[in-house]
């Protein structure tokens, strides 16, 4: 249990520094409607962070994510344009996802091939795909896409939780009880510590692989719906570097690149954490968007040299 809590917990008190020193430098920071906003802004990642977050625990990777945002964005507003309800469009989406990654977990491990080459083949079909299905943002003009932003749970202090960081909540608490209380979690999570040692307890590697990045390919899907409606429209170049994006999320919530260590809710903190940076570098007015990257980047060194240090911590050494 110490593998892992202690990233995540140094995750959660990074998070609370940074709000804690955005409160000492700008007024009207420390608020509810600061927090509810970067919430808000953040929940499509957060969520495509969470499907990652599987993948990775199981020792893989997926860098489709960002193209899958774009790809669900621009068919959903093309399907608006023809009279489909979103809701439609988004359940098609959501199966399009889940199939989409489960091919590419089949291929992954029928194949013997890296998922990293599968999934970059993965990312430049989905971005051709996008402009196949056009080279311009197209609106989302259906009444319901005003309908859901006008949903709003009110927080104490007068911010409030707006519906994309409502359905990414949803989609949150659905992780982790796939994750912590059914068997594929537990497979994914020995696949991760040792595949070699999994196939020999009776883990089907091969079933487990699909449906990882089956539902690594469902979240992202379903980000890229709410990024659809967040945004009320669909744009080709939509969720670009998305994936790289998701994938520090992951990091910075405290779960090791190497796989089988670290929780799912750390997806919902490192999404957050990437969030407050911007919102910090926004608050300041100096300093240009730049600033926001170089931020993440150095964190996330930082992060991961913490997570090798901890893990080294924490491994037995054999006996000399």
């Amino acid at each position: 249990m110490k593998r892992t809590w202690l990233p995540l917990a140094a995750t959660i008190a990074v998070f609370v520094a940074l709000f804690g020193v955005g409160g000492a430098l700008y007024n009207h920071f420390l608020s509810s409607l600061v927090l509810g906003d970067i919430l808000d802004d953040n929940a499509f990642l957060i969520i495509a962070a969470i499907g990652a977050n599987f993948v990775i625990l199981s020792g893989g990777i997926d860098l489709s994510i960002g193209s899958m945002i774009g790809f669900v964005g621009v068919v959903m507003a093309k399907l608006d344009a023809f009279g489909w309800h979103p809701l439609a469009s988004a359940a098609v989406m959501i199966v399009f996802g889940a199939g989409f990654g489960a091919c590419q977990g089949l291929i992954i491990d029928f194949c013997e091939i890296q998922p990293f080459i599968v999934t970059l083949a993965g990312l430049f079909l989905l971005r051709g795909a996008c402009f196949m299905v056009t080279l311009d943002s197209l609106p989302l003009r259906h009444p319901f896409v005003s309908d859901f932003a006008a949903v709003a749970l009110p927080l104490p202090g007068g911010g409030f939780l707006a519906s994309s960081a409502l359905a990414m909540f949803a989609a949150l608490a659905v992780a982790v009880v796939i994750a912590h209380k059914t068997s594929f979690g537990a497979n994914v999570y020995a696949m991760g510590g040792d595949r070699t040692s999994a196939a020999l307890m009776g883990v089907p590697i091969r079933a487990t692989t699909v449906k990882v990045y089956a539902l690594g390919g469902l979240y992202s899907a379903f980000g890229g719906v709410i990024y659809a409606l967040y945004t009320s429209s669909g744009y080709p170049l939509a969720g670009s570097g998305a994936e790289l994006s998701a994938i520090a999320a992951v990091v910075l919530g405290g779960t090791l690149l190497t796989g089988g260590i670290g929780l799912v809710v750390g997806a919902l903190f490192g999404g957050m954490i990437l969030g407050l940076i911007a919102t910090l570098i926004n608050f300041n007015g100096s300093l240009n968007g730049a600033w926001i990257m170089i931020s993440s980047g150095v964190l996330l060194f930082v992060f991961i040299v913490m997570q090798r240090a901890l893990v080294g911590s924490l491994t037995p050494r054999s006996a000399s």
